[in-house]
Order: C-alpha cells, then structure tokens, then sequence
C-alpha cells in the first residue's frame, strides 16, 4: 500500500501495516528566510506531532547557517492528509487529466478514464513536461514565453527502493542516514525508522534507498523488477551482511528535483495561464 503520491509519498508494508518508509522527501528544511513567513504552519504542525526536530545523525548532510530540519513520524504523506483533511475538499486519487477546456466561463476538465466535470478553478502542479503534455484550450493558452520557460525546467531522475524487514530484525550501524558518495548507483541510505524515532520491538526496521542521478537517467526505462534487483546487489557492498528483507517497493521518480527553474522576478509562486474565470469574491 501507498500513502498519497508524489515526493512525499510515504509506502506501507504488505505483510506489517505498522511497518512504513518514506520514498520522497526524507526531511523538511526551514530556511532563515522562511522560518517567520511560515512560523504558524511549523507551529501547527510541531504541535500535532506531524513534525519534530530531526535529531538522530545523518551522515555526509550539510546543513547551513540558521537552517533546522524536521522529520515526521508518521510519515511525510501524513502532512499531506492533514491539509488536504483541513481543506474540506474531496479528494480523488489515480486520475490522470489529460485536457482542460474552457467552456461556458468555467473549466472542464477530462481524464483517462471518467467524463469530464467542470470547475471554477484548476491548478495545476505536476512537473513541466507533464503540463505541456496537456491537451484542449490550456496547451492554447501557454504563451511562447511561458512555454519557453517551462521548456527550460529540468529534473533529476532517479529511484527509491524501500525495505521491510521482520520484528526483531537488527540493523547496526552508528548512523539513522548517510550520504554515500563513492557509489555509481547509491546516493542515500536511511534506516527510515530510526531517523523518524519511532524504533518498536513490535515492528520490524524498515530501509530507503535513494540512487544516484546518473544511475537512474541509464536505467529510467527499464522495469522496477530489474532495478531493484540492481539496488540490491550494490546495497549489498555498502552494508555488507544486511539481513533479507520481508518485503519490498521500488519507485521510479522520473521527475524527481528540479535541477534548473524557470527565473523569477520574486519569491516563489506560479504563472496565470488565464485570468478568467476568477477567483470568487466570497472566498
């Protein structure tokens, strides 16, 4: 099973449902520069015990001047599920939108599978590819400007390979993640439990594995079956002895970060592909 989608995305154990890993995101980073912007989300989130300060060792991390990191012990999805929760909205999942029209001064917008429905509003957030892969009057819409910039957004490719292992399993090493830089295929290693400090007897130990860039753009279109199996056999140079997992999850990422984005005049944000319809005024 998995918990939400995108880099936050956090998968549970077939066999042990208590037993999950976080593919994406491993932890949160407040900058100086958004630390009073975003005081209240933090604050919010560190009260309801979504978040906390990551305090077990990484190793190889660099951390600047005035940054804090956080992990979440439930899971990076659980953010999510809180805002989408809070937002009232109903959500569905494994749709995928493939057009979105403008028709009668509201947006229709189709997908895979379904009929079209209609909205006051769309926004969209997939990577850049997938928004000019759009069809209907928004491919129309994008001017040569804005095409340009979103043509010029890059992204790493990479894969996450998660582990599960049995109660009782022991995992000893001195650190909770590592950066592995001598490696072609692995980039990071996270013991996932450990680093969100949520170690039980009861629940067995679970393992991320992140590759590296290089790693992933070569083997980007081969099957997650012959990836993982490539993973493993490297995993086993790095953590010679590593028990065999109960179960596993591999996820291709092929727009994973961001590697060179669109200029901004300020701040971060989004572009207005079409003014209208508004946003209502009562909201």
């Amino acid at each position: 099973m998995q918990l939400r989608r995108g880099r936050m995305c956090t998968a549970c154990s077939p066999l042990a449902p208590g037993s999950t890993v976080d593919l994406g995101a491993q932890y949160i980073t407040r900058s100086p520069q958004r630390a009073g912007p975003h005081a209240r989300f933090y604050d919010e989130l560190l009260a309801l015990g979504l978040l906390e300060p990551l305090t077990s060792p990484i190793e190889g991390m660099v951390v600047k001047e005035g940054e804090c990191n956080f992990v979440a012990p439930q899971g990076v999805s659980s953010i999510i599920k809180h805002y989408l929760k809070e937002s009232g909205a109903d959500v569905c999942f494994g749709h995928r939108v493939t057009r979105v029209d403008l028709r009668d001064d509201r947006w229709e917008v189709s997908t895979e599978t379904g009929r079209p429905e209609r909205f006051d509003l769309v926004v969209l957030t997939m990577p850049a590819p997938r928004i000019l892969q759009l069809q209907g009057d928004v491919a129309n819409l994008i001017s040569e400007c804005q095409r340009r910039q979103l043509e010029s957004v890059s992204y790493s490719s990479r894969y996450a390979l998660g582990l599960f292992y049995e109660a009782g399993t022991k995992i000893d090493v001195p650190w909770a993640g590592q950066y592995i830089t001598s490696n072609p295929c692995i980039r990071f290693i996270s013991i996932d439990n450990k680093k969100r400090n949520i170690e039980s007897p009861d629940v067995g130990p679970s393992l991320v594995v992140h590759t590296t860039v290089p790693f992933g753009v070569t083997h980007m279109e081969r099957s997650t079956e012959d990836v993982q199996e490539l993973i493993l056999q490297q995993l086993e140079t790095v953590l010679p002895g590593l028990p065999r997992p109960a179960a596993a999850k591999c996820q291709r990422w092929r727009h994973s970060q961001a590697y060179a984005q669109k200029k901004r005049k300020q701040g971060l944000g989004g572009d207005v592909l079409h003014p209208s319809p508004r946003w209502p005024e009562s909201r």
